[in-house]
């Protein structure tokens, strides 16, 4: 089960940062407070992955689960978007890649911390 879940979880983190993000959700990186709904939407589609990976499992946690994953996924997200957090970091620099490894470990922790609650019930 747990291995199931495993690549679950990484099938649905593909499809929500890739396939599933389009033109609109990549203004999270705007400045000032124009990135807050594009942001909320892409974090809302990872919540959603999460929700139905969890119904499957445990239905009761379900919807706590995607709320954590809303969160996680959304404060994560913007520090690695704002442009003045380490969203001001280019690609021909070593801290933009470090910003981008911190981003996507955060988000396997969080799938990890998920499936242990969906494993434990807790």
């Amino acid at each position: 089960m747990i291995f199931k879940l495993l690549v679950a979880y990484q099938l649905k983190h593909f499809l929500c940062d890739f396939p599933l993000q389009g033109r609109y959700m990549l203004g999270k990186f705007k400045g000032g407070t124009e990135w807050i709904l594009p942001l909320a939407a892409h974090a809302s589609v990872h919540a959603l992955g999460t929700f139905l990976i969890a119904l499957c499992v445990k239905p009761h946690l379900a919807a706590s689960l995607a709320l954590l994953d809303f969160f996680a996924h959304f404060l994560m997200d913007r520090v690695k978007a704002s442009p003045k957090m380490l969203g001001r970091y280019k690609p021909d620099q070593k801290a933009y890649w470090l910003a981008l490894g911190a981003d996507q470990a955060w988000h396997h922790l969080t799938h990890y911390f998920i499936i242990y609650c969906l494993m434990t019930g807790v």
